[in-house]
């Protein structure tokens, strides 16, 4: 039976003699010889260049089909975004590639992923096809990021949210923090000069100024906490507790100026730092409790002394008037009476003399009759 080839408008034939190619042919019909080799292969012309088995190289000797393809050799160190008439159609790593011409425009954008970055020249529409090809980070409007290639450092970088390509350079990107941040010290036991083991809650805030110094700070954190201590440490161990209670505020500013110091080191500025609780022991806070009682003792009999001393001086100088002045005596007389008449219903007084005297008679001849 008489083998017959028809090769449509939307395809190529490749005529092979023996196994080997010989050439392509267009579409056609096509009849080989009676008890020949020949053997032709159809492929779609919309479809990429492939014949199962065979190696691409081997086609490329042919210019007549080379004419009719588009032939890309991607690099190891390369994407390529292949488009069809403006369309993404898909990402092409490490290879040789070829496509029909005759029907579609196909073009090409080579990626080098040793540089890693996804420039803005890609449109970020395409990379939902091809997931698997690179990786995101992101960086928030209170920080920024410091990109890093294979662990050097390459750029510092605003917020936003970065694409990147997988390959050979693995990127990473560290964020800083940069708004004011609070560092808390808890229950810090401290000896004071006069050997009084008390406990510290401090407070101090800072803000980051220098990123890349404050990454290149193993446990950043944990180094500004010890700095702390270590300052809080030199300044409470030279005062005794009395002198440390009375200057409260002045450990803050102290520690502030010191940490400040120090600030350049850290790549950081210290806004603001305070003593939040000074915790005594219970024998000493018992002490103080007595010693804070006996005080205000004192101060309220010095302010009762003060007090009778005030109306002592009063009545001494009344006496005084009252000796100088009869009219002001008789005043007073009367005011006395009238005090006695609000404590007894009725007094009768008969013959002269001096009304007190009469006073004294009659109180005291009261006292006898009762």
């Amino acid at each position: 039976m008489l083998k017959r080839y028809i090769v449509k408008s939307d395809e190529r034939g490749l005529l092979f003699k023996k196994g080997s190619y010989m050439k392509r042919l267009q579409p056609g019909v096509y009849r080989p010889a009676p008890f020949s080799d020949d053997e032709i292969v159809l492929l779609n012309v919309t479809k990429p260049f492939h014949v199962q088995g065979k190696d691409l190289n081997l086609f490329l000797q042919d210019q007549r089909l080379l004419d009719e393809l588009t032939v890309i050799h991607v690099q190891d160190h390369e994407y390529a975004l292949h488009y069809e008439d403006g369309k993404f159609v898909s990402l092409l790593t490490a290879g040789k590639y070829a496509f029909w011409n005759v029907l579609k425009r196909h073009e090409f954008t080579r990626v080098d992923i040793r540089q890693p970055e996804i420039g803005p020249e890609i449109d970020r529409a395409i990379l939902a096809k091809v997931a698997g090809y690179f990786y995101t980070s992101e960086v928030a409007n209170y920080e920024t990021g410091m990109l890093f290639y294979n662990n050097v450092m390459q750029k510092q970088l605003t917020p936003g949210k970065y694409y990147f390509w997988k390959g050979p350079v693995l990127a990473s990107v560290n964020t800083v923090d940069l708004r004011r941040q609070q560092l808390d010290m808890t229950g810090q036991e401290i000896m004071t000069e006069d050997k009084v083991t008390l406990r510290l809650n401090f407070v101090c805030q800072y803000q980051i100024t220098d990123p890349l110094r404050a990454l290149e700070i193993k446990s950043f954190e944990e180094q500004i906490y010890v700095l702390l201590q270590l300052i809080l440490r030199e300044y409470v161990g030279t005062l005794k507790l009395d002198d440390l209670l009375r200057m409260k505020q002045e450990i803050a500013a102290f520690v502030l100026s010191r940490l400040n110091d120090k600030s350049e080191e850290y790549g950081i500025k210290f806004l603001s730092a305070g003593v939040k609780d000074i915790i005594l022991p219970g024998d000493i806070k018992e002490i103080l409790n007595t010693v804070l009682l006996a005080e205000k003792k004192a101060q309220a009999n010095l302010i009762t002394r003060r007090e009778e001393t005030a109306s002592t001086r009063s009545l001494l100088n009344t006496a005084k008037l009252m000796d100088e002045n009869q009219t002001l005596f008789r005043l007073k007389e009367l005011e006395f009476l009238e005090k006695i008449c609000e404590k007894i219903g009725t007094i009768s007084l008969t013959g002269g003399g001096n009304l007190l005297e009469q006073l004294n008679s009659l109180l005291g001849g009261g006292k006898q009759a009762g």
